[in-house]
């Protein structure tokens, strides 16, 4: 195995600081001209005649506050653009919140997303510590939001999609905005010193953990207004791009990460009241890792399976890639088990070999079973978000958020 890709080797740490500034250096032309970002086509020019997320936007905010942290010319102004399309164009300033985004005729998309209020709590904390202006304020009305209109304090659990307007509440729950929601959390407790997000971020690990337990570590994604299972959803759609149907390997690796993070953040890193949950952490990780690495003859990793754990969509997104490089690496750190530095090192050459786009920067979005590059659900290359992180998570502290843990 070449070296670099091999954990705690100078030739390692050198490979990902690279690709840290090439990924950087790939994002900068994602603004619009009031700072809302354009999805990003495959060289990283802007593709403007898509839509303006809120989630992308602010996803940009946060890795643009990350390279601020980290010296990367040009973050600073990048961040700034980001922050001004979070608190101008993209919010709602007659119903409050964030619209889900814009379209290329500057129309409002519909509905008010738990998953992209979490994303503008998570940029505006990783921009408050880049020290960016408005983030302060933003971070506060993002809060404000989303404890009045997403997060259940009774149930310890976040709603999901409100209507425009925040008068009619979707029937659907998911676990993706939960998770996201737990990623901001913890973000939250780390940057300003409010534990009461940390305490709300381990009420969601703890029902994950038990529907996880229910199904043989295969989390449910989608659950009905009163929180019962709904396994069959999208069964008809099995490749949407947020609610695909079966269980979601990624995700499963993702929370791995996430409830490790939220347990050694709480209890300390040698903590015994943190070992149950890092124990669930691995399961979950090698459960993941058992349905669908390698699962039909080729590299990756597939994108769902059904509750047997046998792939029903076999393509392969960049972020599950993301997540693996990220969770391997810090289990390997909260365990020493080698299985997972060598689970880190089968990824990173796979990511090198086949998901890196060595031609036009960042990494390839999606890819079929047979490793070509595919455009059904996500062309382009929208942004850098989960890429970045894992090429900066793996020497980082595992019981701290990664902006926090730059700075």
């Amino acid at each position: 195995m070449d070296k670099k890709y091999i954990i705690d080797t100078a030739e390692n740490k050198k490979f990902l600081e690279e690709n840290v500034e090439a990924l950087l250096s790939f994002g900068h032309k994602f603004p619009s001209p009031k700072g809302s970002s354009y999805y990003l086509s495959d060289d990283g020019t802007p593709w403007i005649d898509k839509n303006r997320e809120t989630w992308i936007t602010s996803r940009m905010a946060h890795v643009y506050s990350i390279g601020t942290l980290l010296g990367h010319t040009g973050s600073e102004e990048l961040v700034d653009a980001a922050i001004r399309g979070l608190s101008d164009e993209l919010k709602d300033k007659k119903n409050g919140g964030w619209y889900a985004g814009l379209t290329k005729d500057d129309k409002i998309l519909p509905d008010k997303q738990c998953y992209a209020h979490a994303f503008v709590i998570l940029a505006s904390t990783s921009a408050l510590l880049a020290g960016r202006e408005g983030a302060k304020e933003l971070l506060n009305e993002a809060l404000k939001v989303y404890d009045e209109k997403f997060w259940n304090e009774e149930e310890g659990l976040s709603c999901d999609t409100w209507n425009t307007e925040f008068t009619v509440l979707d029937d659907y729950r998911g676990v993706n905005a939960n998770m996201h929601t737990v990623e901001a959390f913890l973000a939250v407790a780390d940057a300003i010193g409010d534990e009461k997000y940390r305490v709300r971020a381990g009420r969601i690990v703890d029902h994950v953990i038990e529907w996880a337990k229910a199904n043989d570590y295969r989390i449910p994604e989608h659950f009905t207004s009163d929180w019962k299972f709904d396994l069959e959803k999208n069964k008809e759609k099995p490749d949407d791009p947020f609610k695909p149907y079966g269980a979601t390997p990624g995700h499963g690796i993702e929370w791995a990460r996430l409830i490790t993070q939220w347990a050694t953040s709480t209890y300390g890193t040698d903590g015994e009241k943190a070992k149950p949950y890092i124990e669930t952490a691995c399961k979950l990780f090698e459960r993941a890792i058992s349905d669908a690495w390698n699962a039909d003859g080729a590299p990756g990793i597939v994108y769902t399976t059904d509750w047997a754990g046998k792939p029903v969509v076999h393509d392969r997104m960049h972020w599950t890639l993301a997540e693996a490089i990220n969770s391997s690496a810090v289990l390997y750190r909260v365990t020493k088990n080698p299985l997972y530095a060598q689970n880190y090192s089968e990824f990173l050459k796979y990511l090198d070999e086949v998901v890196l786009d060595h031609s036009c920067g960042s990494w390839y979005h999606q890819m079929d079973e047979n490793n070509k590059v595919m455009t059904t659900v996500w062309p382009g290359k929208s942004d850098i978000y989960h890429a970045l992180q894992s090429m900066l998570i793996p020497y980082k502290p595992v019981d701290v958020s990664i902006a926090k843990a730059c700075k």
